[in-house]
């Protein structure tokens, strides 16, 4: 069998080519799409994905009427003597056009994968849009795009329908190993077809492996393996070596690598010009946008200063979108963002900053640490450019010593506990120098000893932040522990606003009453004097407030419910609200004994009772062997009126 190699030569130089070029324009435009939401979106994709479905002669006929002697591009290149068709370019434009959707989408796929809040937190950090793409998405999209590359190898080494139409069949030039089969099987040559065939089958058998392989490494999600893929990708190029020599030229050449991604994403970075950072003696921050959600319109509007806010209210109310609004991740339809002095949005004067330039420190619930990098450089990603190698070192280890974290700076998130990563997460957020701190149910994912630490740390760091601070939370005590002042949202708007002691003492509605964590309540009306009646309880009460004109309800909250014991003061007491209950039903906590008490007579079974009352173990102890009916105090202080 006299076998000509011109073909295998061809066609691994033509899928070389095209692949190399192939990658450029399928990451690039996966990226642009990726980010694209204009209403033309699904037809662009539907033209870039269209030769995965098309025949690859009807490609072949497409290409020839656009690059042959009488096409547009193909008069236009022969006016300057350039001759595109029956040329081994042909091939590679063949090969390209039908290669290029499996890169594409493989591209497209691995950026969908990513988590938004890891590219959200890097524009929050001050990255450019360029820094974002080299130093997070595309290290985070690697397995998926180099599967693609290889996809679209395999797919360029195999194509022969559009290159037999375009480039024809020209040995030595033209003459890929797929056409070499058609020809050798046409003149009877089967032995030579069979050769190349079983070329060809190893090749792709080949690529398919390594892709599996690929793909099983991002199902295991190992983020310390993926660092080092780059190293091992070079190791194939690396001479036999030693063990020790080998390692040191996989790590030095691994870091040259990261050390150039770095430089070009910090070029790309500084070629813009970000707005200069300007302090202020007075933080101030001003919200008021509307913007349309789920259900119903979110409009908020309020101003605060340097002192923490805790925005509670219902899942779904419209505290997360709020923070998203203000950090830049989405844009309000309408209304002003006024941070400082500084405009961030106002639909009327079409300024919306980008979120690099607001100078906004965010605390996801998730974390948000970038798992390709280690926790001294997550925490570096924020930090202001131009600083030095020494400078940076030690502005990363005074932030770890902030959080307790000393000396842990080599280490990478996934070698963390979740309480851990909330601390990197918070230092990071502090070392870019931020105006606002916008903190979104940063602890809901710990259990309740890691909350308990974690919200002394942030007490601590945010005492000493002269910023503005938004903390979002669903719980009660731990935004009264954090925060002075307290918001309450409510199907997108603001419901109540104030110090926490007036919102807790006074709550304006029987809603936010409810979320304050009053358990007690009864329809009321307003009685002779200053008196009400509690129509569900069945009682008069004496109040010491004024008795508002839109009186719904008056509550009182479990743990001040008061017993009192004496035969005699089981009467109504005029001054005191003193009333003969009854125990319907008790329910235990470890240290915590909550009463479910029945008014006036005794209960009927275990859900017949008015009023929930909370008391320690130890005075449970002494209460539960009194004789009912006990005498059960709602002292006039201590009632809410809504």
């Amino acid at each position: 069998m006299n076998l000509d190699l011109s073909p295998a030569w061809i066609s691994i130089k033509t899928a070389t080519a095209a692949t190399i070029i192939t990658f450029c324009l399928g990451v690039a435009i996966a990226r642009w799409m990726y980010g694209y939401r204009g209403k033309s979106k699904g037809l662009i994709d539907a033209i870039l994905t269209a030769p995965i479905v098309l025949p690859p002669t009807v490609l072949g006929f497409l290409l020839l009427l656009l690059l042959g002697r009488n096409g547009p591009l193909g008069k236009l290149l022969m006016s300057v003597g350039v001759t595109v068709i029956f040329s081994w370019e042909a091939t590679v434009i063949a090969a390209v056009v039908v290669a290029f959707p499996l890169m594409y989408k493989t591209a497209l796929g691995a950026f969908k994968q990513i988590d938004g809040n890891l590219i959200a937190c890097a524009r929050t950090l001050g990255a450019s849009e360029w820094t974002v793409f080299w130093r997070v998405m595309l290290p985070l999209a690697k397995p998926g795009i180099i599967a693609g590359t290889m996809l679209a190898f395999a797919r360029s080494l195999g194509e022969f329908g559009a290159t037999l139409m375009l480039a024809g069949s020209i040995p030595g030039r033209t003459q890929t190993i797929p056409i070499a089969i058609f020809f050798a099987s046409e003149s009877g040559e089967m032995d030579v077809a069979l050769a190349w065939v079983l070329v060809i089958l190893a090749i792709s058998i080949g690529v398919i492996t390594a892709v599996n392989w690929r793909w099983e490494s991002q199902i295991q999600q190992n983020p310390k393996k993926n660092q080092s893929i780059k190293a091992l990708n070079i190791a194939f190029l690396l001479p036999k070596a030693n063990s020790q020599t080998r390692k040191f030229k996989l790590y030095f050449l691994s870091r040259i690598f990261k050390w150039s991604i770095f430089k070009w994403s910090i070029f790309q970075s500084d070629r813009s010009s970000p707005p200069q950072r300007q302090r202020h003696s007075t933080p101030n921050l001003l919200v008021d946008i509307q913007k349309p959600l789920s259900g119903f319109d979110l409009d908020v509007k309020f101003e605060t200063g340097d002192r923490p806010v805790g925005l509670l209210g219902a899942s779904g109310a419209g505290k997360s979108m709020t923070l998203r609004c203000i950090a830049g991740m989405e844009t309000p339809r309408s209304g002003r963002i006024v941070l400082n002095n500084r405009v961030l949005f106002d639909s009327e004067a079409g300024i919306n900053l980008p979120s690099r330039d607001r100078f906004i420190g965010y605390l996801f619930q998730n974390y948000a640490l970038f798992p390709h990098l280690t926790v001294a450089e997550n925490i570096a990603f924020g930090l202001p450019k131009g600083m030095s190698v020494s400078a940076i070192e030690q502005e990363v280890e005074g932030h770890l010593l902030a959080v307790q974290l000393p000396g842990c700076g080599n280490r990478y998130p996934h070698q963390l506990s979740g309480g851990e990563q909330q601390r990197i997460a918070l230092a990071r957020a502090f070392a870019s120098q931020p105006e606002v701190l916008l903190l979104d149910e940063p602890f809901s994912a710990l259990d309740t000893h890691l909350r308990d630490s974690l919200e002394k740390l942030l007490i601590a760091n945010v005492t000493n932040y002269r910023g503005v601070t938004l903390f979002v939370t669903h719980n009660l005590e731990e935004a009264y522990r954090v925060c002075q002042n307290l918001l309450v949202i409510e199907g997108g708007k603001i419901v109540a606003l104030g110090t926490k002691q007036n919102i807790f003492e006074r709550p304006p509605t029987l809603s936010v009453a409810k979320l304050t964590g009053c358990k007690n309540f009864s329809r009321a009306v307003a009685a002779a004097g200053d008196r009400v009646e509690a129509i569900d309880w069945g009682c008069t009460l004496q109040t010491l407030e004024r008795i508002p004109e839109s009186l719904s309800h008056v509550g009182i909250r479990a743990h001040q419910i008061a017993f009192v014991s004496g035969p005699d003061r089981f009467s109504n007491d005029p001054e005191g609200n003193i009333f003969p209950c009854w125990l319907a039903a008790t329910s235990e906590t470890p240290h915590r004994m909550t009463l479910f008490l029945k008014l006036h007579e005794p209960p009927k079974g275990p859900q017949d009772y008015h009023l929930q009352a909370e008391v320690f173990k130890e005075k449970w102890n002494g209460l539960k062997e009194r004789p009912f009916p006990w005498g059960v105090s709602l002292h006039p202080l201590r009632l809410i009126l809504v």
